[in-house]
């Protein structure tokens, strides 16, 4: 990888994991945040699309597709994904859904899009996914109190589970956002923001009436939107940029550098269990990176 790609994708991985605590922090709001999100991440990046290439192409059909197949996929992906944040912990959720995206993503990559990473190139790959497994499974069987029942231990925790049906999410829009924007030539933010603005009217009719939660949601998480408008967008602009310049089969796997930030923010900041193990976990996902980059 180019070392402006390798650049992007690991700014991609800190937007992540940033956006990720907040939306953690409010997960049982759901979708009245989500929907202020859409909004708000919309206006304040609609405003770069004419320093940043405008729409890209002449091919507006192109555009309206690739936008609208993946919104619909995006949404579905913030669904699961608060719904695991409001059941299971931070960083068993949130590393399950990042090991399992970019496993099926290599996958696809190589049979459909025909890409052919190095042998060690590979090999960091299967790195940072056993990592991020790892790190996603350290709570598996333990519950969240201090007292567990044997049947609890043998059950798996729905985190994990929550986190592996993220991860298809993952997988479907990042194969299918590599697509159009190869084939259509689009501008990362135009997409973005046509992503976010055909979320809007989706988490509108999903609301019902939650709508009148709405003014009390941004009362309440103004500060928190702010920064989940900048940081949601910008995490996956950075990485649709890096797409254009490298592989899928690539930059999939290295943006999951952002489990390490999570796993410490897990271990030092929420107090989750077994630190050392989280933190030996992560270290193995960083290994894999700089055989990425090598």
């Amino acid at each position: 990888m180019s070392s402006l790609a390798i650049v992007l994708v690991l700014s991609a991985a800190v937007c992540h994991a940033a956006w990720n605590v907040l939306a953690h922090g409010v997960s049982r709001v759901g979708l009245p945040f989500l929907w202020w999100g859409a909004v708000v991440s919309t206006v304040l990046w609609a405003g770069a699309i004419p320093f940043t290439g405008g729409l890209g192409t002449d091919d507006v059909a192109g555009f309206l597709l690739g936008t609208g197949v993946s919104a619909v996929v995006h949404v579905v992906y913030m669904l699961v994904l608060q719904r695991g944040y409001a059941t299971g912990r931070l960083s068993t959720v949130y590393t399950t859904a990042r090991g399992t995206g970019p496993t099926i993503s290599v996958v696809v990559a190589v049979i459909l899009l025909g890409e052919r990473p190095s042998a060690i190139a590979l090999v960091g790959v299967a790195a940072i996914l056993v990592g991020v497994i790892a790190v996603g499974l350290v709570d598996r069987g333990t519950g969240g109190g201090m007292h567990v029942s044997a049947s609890s231990r043998r059950r798996i925790d729905p985190g994990v589970l929550w986190g592996l049906l993220t991860g298809v999410a993952i997988a479907t829009y990042t194969i299918w956002d590599a697509h159009a924007v190869r084939t259509w030539e689009l501008s990362p933010v135009a997409f973005m923001v046509g992503c976010t603005l055909i979320e809007i009217p989706m988490y509108s009719a999903a609301l019902g009436r939650r709508h009148r939660e709405l003014l009390s949601v941004l009362r309440r998480h103004w500060a928190r939107l702010l920064a989940f408008g900048v940081l949601s967008p910008m995490s996956y602009i950075l990485v649709l940029a890096a797409i254009t310049m490298a592989p899928v089969a690539l930059v999939a796997p290295m943006r999951e550098i952002s489990v390490i930030l999570v796993a410490l923010f897990g271990v030092f900041v929420l107090r989750e269990g077994r630190p050392g193990w989280r933190i030996a976990a992560a270290s193995v996902v960083v290994g894999g990176v700089v055989l990425l980059a090598v």
